[in-house]
């Protein structure tokens, strides 16, 4: 399958399945459900970015992955101030369906990662970009699952907001590296005469 085709699945996938996570986070108060459904939203931004940005040169993707960079915080801010209104008000989430919800999270990442592992070094720091956010999201979906798991045992708002806030630490290491991606992108090209 071409990057662009790859690059229009992933980002409808990410759009259908912020809808569903974002109902279900409100519904059961839970941050780090919130956090990954922004974070959902962000990465079928990020795509329909690379979508348009595939055929620029190397500098204007140098350019796009800076914004990129930029665009992976949001999730990361909208998760801190998330997690700052569930400290003042702590309550356990529904445990069997946040764990429910991140394997779902889980299966719709592992298979945006599947398929743009393979395109990952073809558009620099665009392609970049796609792929470390969802390999980090399958993580962040683990877990989720694990807190989903340890809430139902242990009722406590607390392993939500934990990986919630680590939800909130993975975006800031993907956007490091996609930021350190798109400067050396950027610079590859000689600048116009």
């Amino acid at each position: 399958m071409t990057l662009r085709r790859v690059v229009a699945l992933v980002c409808l996938l990410n759009l259908a399945y912020f809808g569903i996570e974002f109902s279900v986070a409100r519904r059961i108060g839970s941050v780090s459900l919130f956090a990954d459904s922004v974070d959902f939203l962000e990465d079928a931004s990020v795509n329909f970015l690379i979508l348009a940005a595939l055929g620029w040169s190397a500098r204007a993707r140098g350019r796009v992955g800076m914004l990129l960079a930029a665009l992976i915080l949001v999730p990361g801010i909208a998760t801190l101030w998330t997690a700052w209104l569930k400290f003042h008000h702590p309550s356990a989430p529904d445990a069997p369906l946040l764990s429910l919800t991140g394997l779902g999270a889980m299966a719709v990442n592992a298979a945006c990662a599947w398929m743009l592992a393979r395109h990952r070094h073809t558009a620099g720091s665009l392609a970049k970009a796609a792929f470390l956010s969802a390999r980090n999201d399958v993580f962040a979906n683990l877990a989720i699952i694990a807190a989903g798991l340890v809430t139902y045992k242990l009722p406590s708002a607390w392993p939500d907001l934990i990986v919630g806030l680590g939800v909130a630490v993975l975006n800031l290491d993907a956007a490091r590296e996609v930021l350190e991606s798109a400067r050396a992108e950027g610079r590859s090209m000689p600048p116009a005469a």
